[in-house]
């Protein structure tokens, strides 16, 4: 089978997963179906995609190591997280020997942003959020969603922004792979579950330049995903995703390679999206809260429950 059938065969095989997943509810009880982006699909990218070795690899580690389930956070997490707010998120430095860089999580107690600096033979790799920023287990009474910000200081090479469940392949950019998102900034496409070219994010994104700030946030009511460009908000990028939301834990994601230089900011500084500085779309409003009344756990909470640790 031929690299093209098997994608478009790939891409069927989610499609139907996903109806099949929502036909089990009434029509009035059914969260905003998911749907692909209504933007033509790009059987490749302006830019040379991953080799094709790479894509079967991320297949068959989906396929051999299903999603983790929502978990609770430790108490001590908890407390670090109603100490510290937004500061207490980092990136894990990545266990793969193409990383060449650094990652600085000074935003526990330190200045507020996390600062990632790659080397110019840095290759494809993808760096995720220590603790997640959607939780399935967490109640979102009184929050509109979560949202945080990437500051591009400069990219002699690659960066992609948006999210992803874990476990994920490392190896392979944010939106490639199961139920993971992503915004490229290398022809400003947007994929999610998408190992294709992916589909036009905006004509209002056209180049990236030192200074510029981008933001992905997340509403919880419509499952839609979408991203800020120096504090203006694009047009949707994905509707009805990671619905139900109990379902998962969602990480911030950022692809990178070559040379690049940047901050993210889960809500230790200010944000340039001002709705984001808002109680409504701040992280730690929401994960490490009360326990979603239709989590299934009861008042009594089970210390063998699987916890996040830092």
């Amino acid at each position: 089978m031929s690299l093209f059938k098997h994608l478009k065969q790939k891409l069927t095989e989610v499609t139907e997963r996903r109806h099949a997943a929502s036909s089990g509810h009434s029509q009035s009880d059914a969260p905003p179906g998911w749907a692909p982006a209504p933007e033509h699909s790009h059987v490749l990218g302006k830019i040379n995609e991953a080799p094709e070795d790479e894509f079967e690899a991320g297949e068959h580690f989906c396929r051999m190591n299903p999603p983790y389930p929502p978990r609770l956070l430790p108490s001590h997490v908890v407390d670090l997280i109603q100490s510290l707010g937004g500061r207490a998120w980092g990136i894990d430095y990545p266990p793969l020997n193409r990383f060449s860089g650094t990652i600085h999580n000074d935003s526990k107690g330190g200045p507020g942003v996390v600062k990632v600096q790659t080397t110019f033979n840095c290759g494809d790799v993808c760096l995720m959020s220590d603790l997640p920023i959607l939780a399935g287990l967490y109640d979102t009474y009184g929050k509109t969603g979560v949202y945080y910000e990437v500051l591009i200081n400069h990219m002699h090479g690659f960066i992609a922004i948006g999210t992803a469940c874990r476990p994920y392949p490392e190896y392979r950019l944010p939106g490639w792979n199961r139920l993971s998102a992503g915004l490229h900034l290398d022809d400003f496409r947007k994929f999610f579950e998408d190992p294709k070219g992916g589909r036009d994010c905006t004509s209002d994104l056209t180049r990236i330049s030192p200074g510029d700030t981008i933001g992905c946030g997340y509403e919880f009511a419509t499952g839609i995903l979408f991203y800020t460009y120096n504090g203006y908000r694009l047009p949707p990028a994905f509707t009805g995703i990671y619905l139900p939301r109990q379902n998962y834990d969602v990480f911030a994601a950022i692809g990178v390679e070559g040379e690049c230089d940047f901050d993210v900011n889960f809500g230790g500084d200010y944000f340039r999206w001002k709705e984001g500085n808002e109680w409504a779309w701040r992280i730690e409003g929401h994960v490490g809260g009360h326990i979603a009344s239709g989590s299934g756990l009861g008042r009594d909470i089970d210390e063998e429950l699987p916890t996040y640790t830092l």
